[in-house]
C-alpha cells in the first residue's frame, strides 16, 4: 500500500517509509479509548498542486445546498491548528472532486452548548448535507442525538470514538449502569495515537538541549486527544534525559485552556512561567498558541506547536507534534462516496506512525533544532515503526515517578 498521508504530512515530514496494511478495527465501547488501528485501504484524492489555503473559506452553491458539511465543537474555525486543519481536508476533498461545501459554526461560540451543536448538525443535514464532518470529543452528545435523527446521514467524528444509541447512565456513587444500546453506524470515529508525537517532541526538544520545558493543555485535562499528546511529550522527555543522564523539570498544566482560546489570564500565567526559567512549552490546544507564544516571544522563550506545522506561525517554534487531519477527513470522505463508509462507520479508528500519520515536520523551513538531527529523529521513527519501542498511551499512568524528570502539575 502507497503512505497514507500523502498530502500534507508526505511534505513536512519527508520521510521515505512505506504504510503497513490492515484491516478496519473491531468496534469499541464508547466508554473506553479507541486503541486497535485500522490502516486506510485507498489514499486521498491526489490534490498537491492545490493548497487548502487557496480554497475559499466559503463558497456559495449554485442551488443553494451543500453536499459536504464541516462542524467545529468550540474555539475559531481559523485557528491555525485543530480546527482549521480539519477544515482544510473538507475543503481539498471538495475542490478536488467539485463537491460543494459549507462551515456550520455553532451559535455561541467558546460557549457553545449540546444543543449549539446539534442545531448547526441539523441546518447541515437540511441543507443538502450527503456527509458532516464533526470536530472535537465535545460533538459526542450533539452527535449522538442527529446521528439518531437522522441515520441515513453518514457523520465523521473527528478525535472522536464509537457511539451507543443511548448516552450510559450513571448510578449515585458514579458507577456505570449497563448500557445494551447499539453502536451507531453511521458515526465513524478517527482519533489519532497522539501520545507517539508527543512523545517525539518531548524527545526532540531534550536532546536538543532544553531542561525546563512546560505542557499548556486544553480541554481542561478531559481532552484525550490532549492527554496523550502530554502524556507522550512526558515520557519523550524523560526517555532523552535518561540517554544524556540528566535530569530535566516540567511545569504541567490545564488552567485557563477550558475552549482552547487565547487569553490574558494564559498569557500572564505563561509569562510567569518564562519569567521562572521555563525554556519553551508545548501549546497544546488550538488557539492557546497565540497566548503561549506571545509570552514566549516577550521572554525569548520558545514553543511547540501542536496539530498542524505552526513555525510559519511564530520564530519562537522549535516543532510541531503532527497529526495528518486534512488527509484522514479526506479519506473518509471518500468512503462516503466510493460506498465503503460501512468499513469504517461504527468503529474506532486509530492512526499512528503505522500509517504516517503523526511526527514531526522535518522541511527545511520548519527544522529549527540547533544539535537534534533530522537522521537521529528518522531513527526514532523507525524504532517505532517496527515495534521496538512502544509508547504508551494510557494517559492515567501521567502521575508516576520518572527516572529522569521532576514533573511539577500544576
Amino acid at each position: 500500500m502507497k503512505k497514507f498521508i500523502a498530502l500534507v504530512m508526505a511534505a513536512a515530514m519527508a520521510l521515505s517509509l512505506a504504510a503497513c496494511g490492515g484491516a478496519p478495527a473491531s468496534t469499541s465501547t464508547p466508554a473506553s479509548e479507541p486503541t486497535s488501528a485500522s490502516t486506510p485501504a485507498s489514499e486521498p484524492e491526489q490534490t498537491d498542486a492545490v493548497s487548502a489555503d487557496d480554497i475559499e473559506d466559503n463558497m456559495t452553491s449554485a442551488d443553494g445546498t451543500y453536499e459536504i458539511a464541516f462542524i467545529t465543537d468550540v474555539g475559531q474555525l481559523k485557528d491555525k491548528s485543530f480546527n482549521q486543519g480539519t477544515y482544510d481536508g473538507v475543503k481539498l476533498y471538495a475542490a478536488a472532486n467539485g463537491l460543494s461545501y459549507k462551515y456550520y459554526q455553532p451559535a455561541n461560540g467558546d460557549q457553545a452548548t449540546d444543543d449549539d451543536r446539534y442545531n448547526a448538525m441539523k441546518a447541515a443535514v437540511e441543507g443538502g448535507a450527503k456527509v458532516v464532518v464533526c470536530a472535537g470529543f465535545m460533538q459526542e452528545g450533539a452527535l449522538r442525538r442527529a446521528a439518531n435523527e437522522f441515520p441515513d446521514i453518514p457523520f465523521i467524528f473527528i478525535d472522536g470514538y464509537p457511539l451507543q444509541a443511548k448516552a450510559t447512565e450513571y448510578d449515585n456513587a458514579g458507577n456505570a449502569l449497563p448500557n445494551d444500546s447499539p453502536i451507531l453506524t453511521n458515526v465513524a470515529a478517527i482519533a489519532f495515537q497522539e501520545e507517539q508525537a508527543g512523545y517525539f517532541a518531548g524527545y526532540a526538544v531534550v536532546k536538543d538541549g532544553f531542561e525546563k520545558l512546560g505542557f499548556s493543555g486544553g480541554g481542561g485535562g478531559n481532552n484525550p486527544a490532549c492527554c496523550r499528546f502530554g502524556y507522550g511529550f512526558v515520557q519523550g522527555a524523560n526517555a532523552a534525559a535518561a540517554e544524556l543522564g540528566k535530569t530535566v523539570d516540567m511545569n504541567y498544566s490545564w488552567e485557563h485552556g477550558a475552549n482552547f482560546s487565547a487569553s490574558p489570564d494564559l498569557q500572564t500565567m505563561m509569562e510567569g512561567w518564562y519569567a521562572n526559567g521555563t525554556e519553551i512549552v508545548f501549546a497544546c490546544g488550538g488557539s492557546m498558541f497565540q497566548s503561549i507564544s506571545a509570552a514566549a516571544s516577550a521572554n525569548d522563550g520558545y514553543v511547540v506547536g501542536v496539530d498542524v506545522d505552526q513555525s510559519a506561525q511564530s520564530d519562537t517554534v522549535v516543532t510541531s507534534a503532527m497529526k495528518g487531519l486534512a488527509d484522514a477527513v479526506q479519506w473518509a470522505v471518500a468512503k462516503v462516496y466510493d460506498g465503503t463508509f460501512s468499513e469504517i462507520g461504527g468503529v474506532a479508528t486509530s492512526l499512528g506512525v503505522a500509517e504516517h500519520a503523526v511526527g514531526l515536520p522535518t522541511a527545511e523551513s520548519s527544522w529549527r533544532f540547533e544539535t537534534f538531527t533530522a537522521e537521529e529523529y528518522n531513527a526514532l521513527y523507525e524504532q517505532v515503526l517496527n515495534g521496538e519501542l512502544t509508547i504508551d498511551s494510557d494517559y492515567n499512568n501521567l502521575e508516576q515517578e520518572y527516572s529522569n524528570l521532576n514533573l511539577n502539575i500544576i
